[in-house]
């Protein structure tokens, strides 16, 4: 199919190019910026004239919620809210039922993902057989079939000998592990340690669960050449741990989550379990910190941390309710919400979910690299077309999410997707 997409300004952050201008779509790949190639004929014209034209986006941390948890998510469901969002490739966390920890979950879970023809799949795989903490899986074999990188999801690592292993094995063969830093004993909480969850006599999380897991983290890497990546970030003192580390040279990257980036624990309300989230929300001043952080780079990307949870285990007392919260149709506006918001240039929000996340997933892109958030020539044509100007309002009911719930519910949101390709094939077009 040839498409031609019209009128549009072309924002394509990793290259530094923006302009209007046509962009053509040949079989499945960008033909042409600018001009037509000779003897270009489309079967469909798309009229962009006002709309921004953005590379597809990358959202590192989006649970499928299946296999194992299909009362929450379907595969078919989450993949209809990616490309909603304007999510052409996505990473899922290996917290599935079972967990993704061999090679035939893996292969099967990107078959059927690659059937649906929506967003791309990178899967990570587990660290540890079952995410139990004790034997390592064969990382290797997970490799071959798909993974890109090894993590832990959001269950602490007890054994730090266990990490020590794990990390030196990931070094000799060229592996990326991602981790959430959270110490096992003191990361029981429901909510962030301080004033507020005394108050509401809620127990607390404090900042120091994810100060220690840093420190061993950086400890157990220096003086060798393994990979991590830190899942979302949620303290100011988190932060600047990894300021120094990234400093010293260590070989580090991060991410925070749309959660923690606009909200603070004051928005709990009164035991609001729509906001009882993994990480718990901090203070202002770590969301401060969290959003000068992602400005300067010390940061690397933003995510959605999408995670739909079935309205039965919200309308729970706030401490038994189950963490989590669908985010990935939110990400684009909210990104753009926080350049409108904090003065951060545009293209370095735009960067931050799509050319930044794709960076920092490297060679594990395969042939795609270079081509996974960025519109250049010749590669593959997976964008989104966007309405700057629609403001729009958050109502659950309208997500194509299978999970509801979302601590936004009822924000004016700036920025609207209206159409997503993957592949040069239509995956999404707002009616």
């Amino acid at each position: 199919m040839k498409i031609l997409i019209q009128n549009g300004r072309v924002m394509d952050p990793g290259r530094g190019f923006d302009q209007v201008c046509d962009i053509a779509i040949d079989h499945g790949r960008i033909a042409a910026i600018g001009g037509l190639p000779e003897g270009f004929t489309p079967t469909r014209v798309i009229d962009a004239s006002g709309c921004w034209v953005l590379p597809g986006l990358v959202d590192l941390s989006v649970r499928l919620r299946e296999p194992g948890h299909e009362h929450e998510g379907m595969l078919q469901s989450e993949m209809a809210a990616s490309v909603a969002g304007g999510v052409t490739s996505l990473v899922c966390p290996p917290d599935t039922d079972p967990v993704l920890d061999e090679q035939g979950l893996v292969e099967m879970l990107k078959f059927r993902a690659e059937k649906l023809h929506q967003s791309r799949l990178f899967p990570l795989g587990a660290l540890t057989r079952g995410l139990s903490g004790e034997v390592l899986t064969e990382m290797n074999e997970l490799t071959e079939s798909g993974c890109i990188g090894f993590g832990q999801a959001d269950v602490p690592l007890a054994s730090t000998q266990t990490l020590q292993r794990a990390l030196q094995y990931a070094a000799t063969y060229g592996y990326t592990v991602w981790l959430r830093p959270q110490e096992t004993h003191l990361g029981k909480g429901v909510a962030a340690s301080g004033p507020l969850a005394t108050r509401m006599g809620l127990s607390g999380v404090p900042v120091a669960a994810e100060t220690i897991a840093l420190h061993t983290i950086f400890e157990l890497i220096r003086g060798t050449s393994v990979r991590v990546h830190l899942c979302r970030l949620s303290s100011a003192a988190g932060v600047e741990l990894v300021r120094r580390a990234k400093a010293e040279g260590l070989n580090v990257t991060a991410d925070v989550s749309i959660n923690s980036l606009h909200l603070t624990d004051t928005d709990i309300g009164y035991f609001d379990s729509s906001a009882r989230l993994n990480p718990p929300l901090r203070q202002q001043r770590d969301r401060d910190a969290l959003s000068a952080a992602l400005a300067d780079g010390t940061i690397d990307a933003l995510v959605s941390d999408h995670t739909p949870v079935d309205d039965d285990a919200k309308v729970l007392p706030f401490a038994e309710a189950e963490p989590g919260a669908t985010g990935v149709e939110l990400l684009l506006s909210l990104a753009v919400k926080w350049s409108e918001q904090q003065q951060v240039p545009l293209h370095r929000a735009l960067d931050v979910v799509t050319a930044a996340p794709a960076r920092l997933l490297g060679a594990a892109l395969g042939e795609l690299k270079d081509q996974i958030g960025q519109l250049p020539v010749g590669g593959v044509a997976d964008l989104c077309i966007v309405d700057p100007d629609t403001r729009w309002q958050v109502k659950p009911e309208a997500l194509a999410s299978q999970g509801k719930c979302t601590p936004f519910s009822g924000y004016e949101l700036p920025a609207r997707v209206l159409c997503t390709l993957v592949a040069g094939r239509i995956a999404f077009e707002r009616a």
